[in-house]
């Protein structure tokens, strides 16, 4: 008698909703646990190669907590494409102007560099009020 490992389809994942409240949160042990998420690795049917994950909406985004000295001396970085076109923001600045960025940019870090990663980034949704036009999914609410 032969055994086969099962390997997930695409028509297997019924994907939950998820809700996490960043209040007091730290940064990368959030952005861990919804990467998980998001990838599937709590599903008993996780395949590495097939979409397995849920979505997560993330409310209070200018709540989120960085340790040490982090916000200040944290540092993102992006390129215009141009010579000499690197720009760079502190997190305390990027805080200020778009605090969901600091989740997003956590979370993408922590996925795969391929299509795959990029079709899981787009299930996370990020808010950085109390608010979220997502009821309608009925999110259950997901602590760290």
């Amino acid at each position: 008698m032969k055994k086969y490992t099962y390997s997930a389809k695409k028509s297997d994942n019924r994907g939950k909703w998820w809700i996490v409240d960043a209040d007091g949160a730290i940064l990368g042990r959030l952005a861990s646990m919804i990467a998980a998420r998001l990838r599937g690795k709590h599903n008993p049917l996780y395949t590495p190669h097939v979409d397995t994950g849920d979505w997560v909406v993330v409310v209070n985004a200018e709540k989120v907590v960085l340790t040490g000295r982090k916000f200040d001396q944290k540092m993102y970085y992006r390129h215009s494409g141009y010579i000499g076109g690197l720009k760079s923001i502190t997190a305390k600045k990027l805080m200020e102007k778009r605090p969901e960025d600091l989740i997003r940019h956590a979370v993408k870090g922590m996925l795969p560099k391929n299509s795959l990663g990029r079709k899981l980034f787009k299930k996370l949704k990020v808010y950085t009020g109390n608010e979220h036009p997502h009821a309608a999914q009925q999110p259950e609410v997901l602590t760290l």
